[in-house]
């Protein structure tokens, strides 16, 4: 039996009607909001320094984004919510996907 992988989700900094969201550093702020969320329970004392892996500011095709990704939901479901209400209360655009590895280098 596998196990599903759970789905991400893009939050776009484009709202449904059209405009760019702002302010323009939006994405880093949200993704700071949720850095302390860590597999394992990595938040010691220098969680602070980087973004979560289930939360991440990205540029795609030139917009603004945050993917984030379901697994946060079973560390803590509020903090799901709380990406999710953003998204609603600002009225952003968001998309199921899957973010892709950058394929490797060649020599």
């Amino acid at each position: 039996m596998t196990t599903a992988k759970p789905r991400e989700i893009f939050i776009q900094g484009i709202t449904k009607d059209g405009r760019t969201f702002r302010p323009s550093d939006w994405a880093e702020r949200l993704a700071g909001v949720m850095a302390r969320f860590r597999p394992g329970g990595q938040s010691g004392p220098d969680g602070h320094l980087g973004y979560s892996p289930y939360c991440v500011p990205t540029v795609i095709n030139g917009v603004k984004c945050v993917v984030v990704s379901e697994a946060i939901r079973d560390i803590e479901p509020m903090a799901w919510d709380f990406v999710l209400n953003f998204a609603r209360d600002n009225e952003l655009q968001v998309a199921e996907a899957c973010l892709l590895p950058d394929p490797p280098a060649r020599s």
